[in-house]
């Protein structure tokens, strides 16, 4: 890994908005280094210095959207912290999200560092922490632990948000998900 400066959490969190605004405008590919160095007046060397790589800097910048970890929210009902989760969803930036996910799909496919660099930084912790929230549901006997669906809780909620601007030309919001979690997830945890 490469030797890191120090940067403020302000303008490590411009940097990262750079990189998710170029993200947008021009899809992984079209995003370069260079591209990220002239947006916020770093050099080249910098951003090297700092992330290693392009990959490692998108996955990260992708993380910094994410400030709360699953694991964390704690309501004592499974039902109470997924409704938490999808609270504290900031309906714009979920379909921002949306959007960025969708154009980050094919690049994986291409990209074996993206790819290692996303499963590391944003989807394992991610994982992990829904792995938390289902292990305390089974603890406190919401959910059976032998439940085939606790496996899949992850599809099931991936597949809807990528799903819902496809099926229906809109955007995944806070009422959608709510929905979602009552007719498919509870029902296949047996919640």
């Amino acid at each position: 890994m490469a030797a890191r400066s120090r940067l403020t959490p302000e303008r490590e969190s411009e940097l990262y908005e750079a990189v998710l605004d170029l993200l947008r405008e021009a899809g992984y590919d079209g995003l370069t280094m260079d591209a990220v160095a002239s947006r916020t007046h770093s050099s080249k060397a910098t951003l090297y210095r700092q992330w290693g790589s392009k990959a490692e800097l998108v996955a990260k910048a992708l993380r910094s959207n994410k400030p709360v970890s699953l694991a964390e929210i704690d309501t004592g009902s499974l039902r109470g912290d997924f409704l938490t989760m999808v609270e504290r969803s900031d309906t714009c930036q979920m379909e921002k999200d949306s959007a960025l996910m969708r154009g980050l799909a094919h690049a994986v496919h291409e990209n074996p560092d993206l790819h290692q660099a996303l499963r590391e930084l944003l989807i394992e912790p991610e994982m992990t922490g829904l792995d938390e929230l289902l292990r305390r549901a089974v603890d406190r006997g919401e959910v059976r632990a032998d439940n085939p669906a606790l496996k899949l809780v992850p599809h099931m909620l991936i597949g809807a948000v990528v799903t819902r601007p496809l099926i229906d030309d809109r955007p995944v919001d806070q009422e959608f998900l709510a929905t979602y979690l009552d007719a498919v997830v509870f029902p296949a945890l047996g919640v």
